[in-house]
């Protein structure tokens, strides 16, 4: 329970990822709240500063829909028994970090119990079913955005939300450093180097790396000299990646364990599966070509259900649309039957070949890294700062029975 000038603040992370956001969240919080208590559910980093966790993160680490089905009596028992203690030891305000599945969940109880509660990171509703913004708004009184074309969203469907910035833009430099990288990974500074990244999870490579390593085949026999850097998210994409790499012509890549963020910055161009990796290659101010493939039953389901919409993908040109630069795309991009070896390699060569092109997309770049910083201030700092309107501010009254 909380007490006066010592505020009981509670975060719910479900990933290693939350667990990161968590923390320096609860760093910016306790700099504003130095006598805070801090509990819920939370990780090593999170624990590491004094977080106490009331469960194990590790018990909210499903990924995948069949691993859910698997899991979800134990899910659910799990969230019951969350709330309940929620509900006994009434927080100042609740904080579900990013896992929207299992944390929208116990906002909305706690809610309709008239404790106060936020949303940190915005599910995609700007990429589909924007009408997810209004049940979202049900479960939190006010939502954490890491993006600054989701507040209009939700503010179309009544619901309270900030742009606090994105905590990648924070671990970027604005000015990025060649030289250094390539010296780090022992590659020559007067090559013309790619970047080659087909996805981190074995999946994804299964599904599109012998598309992208057969389009870095033929672009490096186009430009004999060419430096190709591949980063390996794990051991087993590291395996696979190495069997599609065989026998390749010219110059050998460079396979490498991690480094991803070196790997980028040593390149003059990246080569990437769409996802969070074009938003830290945008970060790192380097030129891009992307593609991705799902499934093609997803794909169709997609489709037909028309729950995409946005007609582009990566996260360059969404956040280049939003913020103003016009609707000319600032990246090519292939998805689905379009991810195919000859466009990914004419794409690719064609920016190679192009430093003028390069120049303007390096510099459209440094805008978008600077609209994602949403200030001075780190996104951490940004978030504290929304958080602390519900510290010590009155309960609201219950909106129905406590479960």
């Amino acid at each position: 329970m909380a007490v006066a000038n010592a505020p009981l603040i509670a975060l719910v992370a479900g990933e290693d990822s939350g667990d990161q956001l968590g923390a320096d969240l609860l760093d910016a919080l306790r700099a504003r709240y130095p006598a805070a208590r801090f509990v819920g559910i939370g990780g090593r980093r999170m624990m590491a500063r004094g977080f106490e966790s009331w469960f194990d993160i590790r018990e909210l680490s499903v990924m995948g829909f069949a691993e859910v089905v698997k899991h979800l009596p134990r899910l659910l028992r799990l969230r019951k028994a969350l709330v309940r203690r929620l509900l006994d030891e009434r927080p100042d305000v609740t904080i579900g970090i990013d896992a929207p599945d299992f944390n929208l969940g116990v906002e909305r109880k706690l809610k309709a119990a008239g404790l106060r509660t936020v949303h940190y990171v915005s599910p995609s509703v700007w990429a589909w079913r924007e009408k997810r913004a209004e049940k979202i708004g049900q479960s939190a009184d006010r939502v954490l955005c890491l993006f600054p074309m989701e507040p209009p969203i939700y503010a179309k469907h009544g619901v309270d939300a900030r742009f606090v910035g994105h905590p990648l833009a924070d671990t970027f430099p604005m000015v990025s450093d060649r030289a250094g990288a390539r010296d780090a990974l022992g590659i020559p500074h007067g090559v013309p180097v790619l970047a080659v990244l087909p996805g981190s999870r074995p999946s994804e490579i299964e599904r599109i790396g012998a598309i992208f390593v057969e389009a870095a085949r033929r672009v490096s026999v186009a430009m004999p000299n060419l430096q190709i850097v591949v980063p390996a998210a794990n051991e087993r994409v590291h395996a696979r990646l190495g069997e599609l790499l065989s026998g390749f012509p010219g110059t050998p890549p460079l396979l490498i364990d991690g480094h991803s963020h070196q790997a980028m910055l040593a390149a003059d161009v990246v080569l990437l599966a769409s996802g969070t990796a074009t938003l830290e290659a945008m970060l790192a101010k380097r030129p891009m070509v992307v593609g991705y493939r799902v499934s093609p039953t997803s794909y169709r389901i997609a489709k037909a259900l028309r729950m995409l919409k946005t007609d582009v993908y990566s996260l360059p040109n969404i956040l280049g649309r939003a913020c103003g630069l016009g609707r000319t795309l600032l990246v090519p991009e292939f998805m689905q039957d379009d991810c195919t070896p000859a466009n990914l390699a004419d794409a690719t060569l064609a920016m190679l070949g192009d430093s003028d092109r390069r120049g303007a997309i390096v510099a459209a770049f440094e805008f978008l890294h600077q609209e994602l910083r949403g200030g001075l201030e780190r996104a951490a700092d940004h978030a504290a700062d929304a958080v602390g309107d519900f510290v010590n501010a009155p309960a609201m009254p219950a909106t129905s029975a406590a479960p």
